[in-house]
């Protein structure tokens, strides 16, 4: 069978993505793969700079995806098939090019986890991602911005004469375009993927890659790579050095992946000039291998861990009865927490390849750790020598530059818009003005005319770039007489974008001078808290919400809304989304700046178009809080007793465990006050249920 690529749709239970958060994420980051900085002391030199450089302060300029729920229908999704006559690959190119399936033939085995659900949960830098198949990840540490994001995709030769699929973007956290060509060998087990980062800028850039690999964790299951020792980090914001496979006295095998109790990542430290690989084999020693070119140097094994917070992880992210997985990853540093340097109007690029292995049981199972890698190391070997996986890459390199003619998918419209403004030449990677859309046509005027249009009056302002080149664009647009108060605005997104702080609070002040905005009071508003002021925070988040309410859909005087006659069902749900992210970023200030009455006006204010509040499992945490921050304890536990889920509940996050601990608290004490033993009573009579236990680390 020769190899071919073609079109297929995906059918699951699927929970709607949603619209975007309108509001631009001025918050800084929320990423729980963060070290203490006094944690740098004593790594070797090179990973503790590279732990140091350039964070992202946050995800600006991409918006944040957190409109979706936990309510699922069924839904198809477009995908495309790789496959030769014994393995067939299918990926989504609407969802990050994410690598759904890999189906073995001759022995009729999927060797990926395959999700059965599209369940979006908030665990990527952008909010939304999903478990199962192989994602992968460019940017920044963390889920990528574009794992439930389009892709361009096309079909393209391969370097053997048939058919190959190419996935292509600009990845807006660094502005950096990539590509992955995937393609299978005629005749062999093996996925392969050329993988090629370009820097088009002329300046040094920070990137990062990881490819995550979501494999079926049973009870036998191990994880083996070529390593003695790892880098342990255990969502404590401590890195440590520790052997393998047992980590310290008294501490279980972390790889069988069942034993450890809580969730945690182990990058294994790979000696210099070994081979790169890692896998995931169960009881009979079957299961998927993954090994690469030497530039993809890392190694990693995450698990859930067989505590309950782990389980009820695992649970929420797909159906109920559905096994559980594990990741193995592969990336360009040794750990995720680290940024590399990549030189100005340069490209990485690296070859992985992804199969079958299999391994004599007693060997990979044994107590000998030497024994059981070493048996994997030689099975590999055999089936997929290293020196075939470094000439696979030289014979890609010959083809990464042909220019896709079947075009299969369109991805977004920023690529074309960044290939104008530095004149970029990306041979292989077209970004065709074709692909502009709503969102850039703004920019592209500002960018031939150096005129910054205004939306139509009533509308959110959309999403834009923020680089340095654009700044400097906005600092020296024209606009329209009255639209200066929009130019300000977006202005001032970019100067906090480039850690600007005071010239981005000015440029915010001058436009609510020329025209108070919902969103311009707004920005002032995360400002003033994230320089402390919180009492200032509180009246400016009050100050947007009250003038969103009156000006920007019509209210009266903060007291409610009044529905234009032409508002259409989308309008008043586009409205919603406004004002629903508003209150979810204006009450906990409110709570922290002790004004709970403020806080629960604002939550029984009803929903735009409508005469009910809003709704939801996020708005619910936040009226238990309100209760609790009022002294109501009652009508906060009766919240919880009702039962209530945070589909954006964020990865790490501590709150459902502290709302419900403080109200058990609140319960026990009385009219007493709330001292040690108050806090242990509490503990044993009022455990925290199952169903809101997400807690991933032993501190939590």
């Amino acid at each position: 069978m020769a190899t071919t690529v073609r079109r297929t749709a995906v059918t699951l239970p699927a929970a709607p993505l949603g619209p975007e958060n309108p509001l631009p994420a001025l918050r800084p980051l929320d990423e729980p793969h963060h070290l203490d900085p006094a944690e740098r002391a004593g790594l070797p030199p090179d990973m503790a700079r590279g732990l140091g450089y350039a964070p992202l302060r946050s995800v600006l300029p991409v918006r944040v995806l957190d409109g979706y729920g936990r309510d699922r229908a069924t839904a198809r999704f477009d995908a495309l098939v790789i496959e030769n006559d014994r393995v067939r690959a299918t990926v989504l190119p609407g969802l990050g090019g994410r690598l759904h399936s890999l189906f073995h033939k001759p022995t009729g085995r999927e060797l990926l986890y395959v999700n059965p659900v599209f369940q979006p949960a908030d665990l990527a830098l952008a909010g939304a991602w999903f478990s199962g198949g192989v994602e992968w990840n460019l940017g920044a540490t963390g889920h990528w911005s574009l794992t439930c994001a389009p892709l361009h995709a096309a079909r393209v030769p391969a370097p053997d004469g048939g058919e190959m699929l190419r996935l292509w973007e600009w990845e807006r956290l660094r502005d950096l375009p990539f590509q992955i060509d995937l393609w299978l060998p005629a005749g062999s087990d093996f996925l392969h993927a050329g993988i090629r980062v370009r820097n088009p800028h002329g300046r040094t850039v920070p990137t990062y890659w990881w490819s995550n690999i979501a494999v079926p964790e049973t009870e036998r299951t191990r994880v083996l790579a070529p390593a003695d020792a790892a880098w342990h980090f255990g969502y404590r914001r401590t890195l440590s050095h520790v052997p393998v496979p047992v980590p310290g006295p008294g501490a279980p095998d972390v790889t069988c992946t069942t034993r450890p109790e809580h969730a945690a990542d182990y990058f294994f430290d790979i000696p210099a000039g070994d081979r790169r690989w890692i896998t995931a084999l169960d009881g009979d020693g079957r299961g998927l291998v993954q090994t690469s070119t030497d530039h993809l140097r890392g190694r990693k094994l995450f698990l859930w861990g067989h505590g309950r917070g782990g389980r009820r992880w695992q649970e929420w992210l797909t159906a109920p009865g559905t096994g559980g997985y594990l990741e193995i990853q592969a990336g360009l540093a040794r750990t995720q927490l680290e940024h590399i340097p990549m030189p100005a109007e340069s490209e990485f690029s690296w070859l992985e390849a992804y199969g079958p292995l299999t391994a004599d049981p007693a060997a990979v199972h044994g107590a000998d750790w030497t024994a059981a890698r070493g048996e994997a190391a030689r099975s590999l070997e055999a089936v997929l020598p290293r020196a075939a996986v470094e000439a696979a890459y030289e014979s890609w390199l010959g083809c990464a530059d042909t220019d896709p003619k079947d075009i299969l998918a369109t991805g977004s419209g920023w690529g074309a818009l960044e290939t104008e403004r530095g004149r970029h030449h990306l041979p292989g990677t077209p970004f065709p003005a074709t692909t502009l859309g709503a969102a850039q046509q703004p920019w592209r005027e500002l960018l031939r005319t150096g005129v910054f249009p205004c939306p139509v009056a009533g509308a959110a302002p959309g999403p834009g770039p923020v680089s340095p080149y654009w700044r400097d664009l906005l600092e020296s647009a024209d606009t329209r007489p009255g639209d200066e108060w929009f130019r300000d605005y977006h202005l001032g997104i970019a100067q906090w974008a480039a850690g600007d702080r005071a010239q981005a609070v000015r440029s915010w002040e001058r436009s609510v001078a020329a025209h108070p905005s919902p969103w311009a009071l707004r920005a002032l508003a995360v400002a003033e808290a994230v320089a402390g002021d919180t009492g200032r925070a509180a009246e400016r988040h009050l100050a947007a919400y009250d003038c969103l309410l009156e000006t920007f859909l019509g209210g009266a005087g903060g007291a409610g809304w009044t529905e234009p006659a032409e508002w259409t069902g989308d309008t008043a749900e586009a409205a919603r989304t406004v004002q629903r992210a508003l209150v979810r970023e204006a009450v906990p200030v409110l709570l922290a700046a002790g004004r709970p009455d403020d806080a629960d006006r604002v939550l029984a204010g009803p929903a735009a178009g409508g005469t009910a509040p809003l709704d939801g499992g996020r708005i619910t945490l936040l009226r238990a809080r309100t209760a609790l921050a009022r002294g109501d304890a009652a009508t906060a536990r009766a919240l919880f007793d009702d039962g209530f889920a945070v589909a954006d509940l964020r990865e790490g996050a501590r709150e459902l465990g502290e709302t419900w601990y403080a109200v058990a608290e609140l319960l026990v004490a009385g009219d007493g006050p709330v001292d040690d033993a108050v806090r242990a009573r509490a503990r044993r009579e009022h455990p925290l249920p199952a169903a809101y236990d997400f807690r991933m680390g032993p501190d939590d």
